[in-house]
């Protein structure tokens, strides 16, 4: 089974990308939505990830019946990058068991190749568990640019929301695949085929045998040979 990464930036195009493999009939696992629900039953009153967040930000980000009030958390979180940061570490246990249970069961239905579209990839350390990894870029100033048109918002708070994440310059330094989305749609198009070859390539032997397919080969290739074994040992 092979496992794609596909990471950016805000305002990077990384969503446009990632609906590009869904409209070529690709299976992605959105760590977004999965995150969103995730919220919604980790918060929960008295819940396991509801003592963690309230022990970290206080009883401040609490509504009167007790309940994470989320406008605060997200009032919090997003002005201050390293409490986002540490609201991150305590809930992405929670998300990436999210993340590999909807991988499971994509597996369990026999896909080969499966998109991870995961934001925080890297700070994730969800990159160990892909390959290869794409990285959609922008540069800077378009990534300004396109950030300040799309939310309506001024250059220093687009430049704030920009800043809390990791530059896309370095994700782009530890991608295996960058597509370039500085141009327009139709480029984004073109760049986005030029790398269907790559990632629709056959199988290694190693994601062969992760596949549901490969797992099925090797039980029957070993109690086959468990059989084998019997009957030769009957013989002697």
């Amino acid at each position: 089974m092979r496992v794609i990464g596909l990471t950016g930036g805000i305002a990077s195009g990384k969503s446009t990308v990632s609906n590009l493999f869904k409209a070529n009939g690709f299976p992605v696992v959105d760590a977004d939505v999965i995150a969103r629900f995730t919220f919604q039953d980790v918060l929960k009153r008295g819940s396991g990830g509801w003592r963690k967040v309230v022990a970290a930000f206080g009883d401040d980000i609490l509504a009167d019946n007790g309940e994470v009030d989320r406008a605060k958390l997200g009032q919090i979180v997003f002005t201050d990058p390293s409490k986002r940061q540490l609201l991150n570490r305590l809930l992405a246990p929670y998300i990436s068991y999210g993340i590999l249970w909807e991988v499971f069961k994509l597996w369990i239905k026999g896909c080969n190749i499966i998109v991870l579209d995961v934001p925080l990839l890297f700070e994730a350390n969800m990159d160990r568990w892909t390959n290869p990894i794409i990285v959609v870029w922008v540069d800077p100033e378009t990534q300004l640019q396109r950030l300040m048109s799309r939310d309506r918002t001024s250059a220093q708070d687009a430049q704030n929301r920009i800043n809390a994440q990791m530059p896309l310059d370095l994700k782009r330094s530890k991608a295996d695949i960058v597509i370039d989305n500085n141009g327009s749609l139709e480029d984004l198009n073109e760049n986005f085929k030029k790398i269907l070859n790559h990632v629709t390539k056959p199988l290694t032997w190693t994601e062969f045998w992760l596949s549901r397919l490969g797992t099925i080969v090797a039980v029957i290739s070993i109690f086959s040979g468990i059989l084998g074994c019997k009957k030769l040992l009957a013989r002697l």
